[in-house]
């Protein structure tokens, strides 16, 4: 493993420290990866290729990106979610699944008339947790989650017609999990015939957020399977059963977009090639973090927070803030998390220089409910401690002294907003972002994490998540210049620590 050897000894041996002994709390966790075993460990601390990188919101991604990879699938797609809702972005699945399912018909007919070997079947797994607040509350509490049964596809789902999917040999299953009080499963992942994955941070829904996700290949992509299987199908022991290989003949790739899928457009939609001539993976943490039912809750803001649970995420997350040397970048939807802003503050301290951006008055009741608190409130806790240690440095030092002190980091804060010359432009048809859903962090421009975990209360406390943490200097550069080009114009400043 090429990792900086210190950042993958502090990773594991954090994680070995912080992990439950009692079964009945690793059964509780979902799912569970037992660091300490080495097949799990290679599942976690492994490589990937990264493919492409895109921002835009998420109807855009999954028109341009994810609904054309899983319709070119040949034997197998997994669609994880966390929010399933009516919206464009599901109009667009729907129509997509219309048109593969016709285009797979036209195949076995033809093979059906020839006499020639038929295609093979495509499994396709949707899965997601949440899709109204009725459905949460009514949801079985069942570590099995709730499959839905074909008659209610169209109904409750938007999905296409059960017979015409099964006329065109698509097997599709529909399942939800959610576990009460807040036990959400948040991960958002593709992944299509076990060789391509995608992590975005959109859900299936309708709003106009500011999203981005990441494509891999490599061996990474059996990493986040066994994920999925340990989570939706952990009647296999957390190892999917091999897709059958014989001697059907594998379907040509089906182009969505040739068959006239309409694309969303956006005005902050950008795509970008990641490292195309880059000649071996790079070092890659796969970062699952176990669902919690709301351990030690805090119902009073004044209240300290508990240690975070030690799952995976959170354990490379504190592991990056505090071994961070000269800079730190944060982007994510709210700030809640006093365990992450002590880390913030504590690398100010050392000198490192932290740039945060997030969403002003976003999911304002979600905060007040799981962290007692909401991102501006934290935010102006962080500021006053920032500005009592710029009081408390002396004004000068004496000579001996110089040497050893270390000045404090620069600290800037700012606020997502739309672009201000979009949207006076009522009359264009691209999605202008209102917020930023974006989960990003840069350390040292060098290492880079996306995903579904947000730095707030519920994602570091009760929700399960995914993220993906890239060692390679490269690709922080191109995702780096990728945002600032999509955040020009569209930040309000806050507070900056080096403005006059």
């Amino acid at each position: 493993m090429s990792f900086t050897s210190s950042l993958v000894h502090d990773f594991v041996k954090r994680l070995e420290h912080g992990q439950p002994t009692e079964n009945i709390t690793r059964h509780a966790e979902i799912p569970w990866f037992d660091i300490g075993d080495a097949s799990d460990r290679e599942l976690l601390v492994t490589h990937s290729s990264p493919c492409s990188f895109t921002l835009g919101t998420g109807a855009s991604i999954y028109t341009d990106v994810l609904i054309p990879a899983l319709t070119a699938a040949r034997r197998e797609v997994i669609l994880v979610t966390c929010f399933w809702a009516p919206s464009a972005t599901l109009s667009a699945l729907h129509d997509a699944l219309v048109k593969l399912a016709a285009h797979r018909r036209a195949l076995l007919n033809d093979t059906r008339s020839k006499g020639t070997t038929p295609i093979p079947p495509l499994r396709v797994r949707v899965c997601f947790s949440s899709r109204s607040l009725l459905q949460k509350l009514l949801h079985p509490q069942s570590r099995d989650g709730y499959i839905y049964p074909p008659s209610s596809w169209q109904a409750a789902l938007g999905l296409p017609d059960p017979a015409l999917l099964e006329s065109a040999a698509i097997q599709l299953q529909a399942k939800s999990l959610f576990l009460l009080p807040f036990s959400v499963m948040h991960p958002k992942f593709v992944i299509v015939d076990r060789q391509r994955a995608f992590i975005p941070s959109c859900n299936v829904s309708w709003e106009p957020w500011l999203e981005g996700c990441v494509e891999v290949t490599g061996p990474a992509v059996s990493g986040l399977l066994s994920f999925y299987s340990r989570t939706w199908e952990p009647e296999h022991g957390g190892v999917q059963p091999p897709l059958e290989r014989n001697h059907l003949l594998e379907p040509p790739a089906f182009d969505v977009r040739m068959a006239g899928l309409a694309l969303v457009a956006s005005a902050a939609h950008r795509r970008a090639a990641l490292l195309p001539e880059s000649p071996s993976p790079i070092p890659t943490l796969l970062l699952p973090s176990s669902c919690h039912r709301n351990p030690h809750f805090r119902p009073f803001p004044w209240q300290k927070d508990p240690k975070p649970p030690g799952t995976p995420l959170n354990v490379a997350l504190l592991a990056l803030l505090e071994g961070a040397r000269r800079s730190i970048y944060v982007q994510t939807p709210n700030l809640t998390c006093q365990a992450v802003l002590r880390a913030v503050l504590s690398a100010l301290q050392r000198g490192v220089d932290v740039d945060i951006v997030t969403s002003r008055n976003l999911m304002l009741l979600e905060q007040l409910v799981t962290a007692g608190t909401t991102t501006s409130w934290c935010l102006r806790s962080l500021l006053r401690r920032f500005r009592k240690l710029e009081r408390s440095k002396p004004e000068s030092l004496p000579a001996e002294m110089e040497l050893g002190h270390v000045p404090l980091g620069r600290l800037r804060i700012s606020y997502f907003r739309p672009q201000p010359s979009l949207t006076m432009r009522t009359h264009t048809k691209e999605e202008e972002p209102v917020h930023s859903h974006l989960k990003l962090i840069m350390v040292d421009d060098k290492y880079t994490v996306l995903g579904s975990g947000n730095l707030d209360r519920a994602s570091w406390y009760t929700s399960q998540e995914l993220g993906i943490l890239f060692h390679s200097t490269d690709l922080a550069n191109i995702v780096g210049t990728e945002v600032d080009c999509v955040l020009a114009d569209r930040l309000e400043l806050v507070f900056d620590s080096a403005a006059p």
